[in-house]
């Protein structure tokens, strides 16, 4: 099927593509749509996690799973797997290696014996402290030239993003 004169300067031949752009430039930068550098933001994220905590042998996924248990103590699976962003599949596999590595244990739940509410050991405490404060690092390096006010704009905005989507 012949192109038309009119489209020709609208579809580049495929030995005339432009290159990527760099991370920062282009649509990969300011000119990009919000979910996607949202996309790559959250993958540069987690790629310097996974660097950070690779040597305590933990996952970014592992740590969220973590973090949540340190903040609430006694979820169930379900709950957990909401609360870490992740499908309930991936969380039995994650928290099914925390159980063999020793860093959570599961409890009964006090009025329903088919619920069992997770925690961490006490080796998971501390390597979890441990990881905390590597992240707390990490997180620092990111708000580094940003005020408390910016952060504040920045953590409203992702936080109302987040809000406006279904949990489920």
């Amino acid at each position: 099927m012949a192109i038309p004169d009119e489209r020709r300067d609208v579809i580049a031949a495929p030995d005339s593509r432009q290159p990527i752009p760099r991370v920062g430039e282009g649509k990969r930068g300011e000119d990009g749509y919000f979910g996607y550098l949202l996309r790559q933001a959250a993958g540069a994220y987690r790629y310097r996690m996974e660097a950070t905590l690779a040597d305590l042998g933990i996952t970014q996924p592992q740590f969220a799973v973590m973090a949540m248990l340190s903040a609430y103590p006694g979820l169930s699976n379900a709950d957990l797997a909401r609360a870490a962003l992740l499908t309930p599949q991936t969380l039995s596999v994650i928290v099914a290696n925390l159980e063999k590595a020793g860093t959570i244990v599961k409890r009964r739940h006090a009025s329903n014996e088919r619920i069992r509410q997770l925690e961490l050991s006490e080796k998971g405490k501390a390597l979890y402290a441990e990881a905390r404060g590597r992240v707390r690092l990490l997180e620092a390096d990111l708000a580094a030239g940003y005020s408390e006010d910016e952060q504040k704009i920045v953590r409203r905005w992702l936080a109302a993003v987040t809000a406006g989507t279904p949990e489920d």
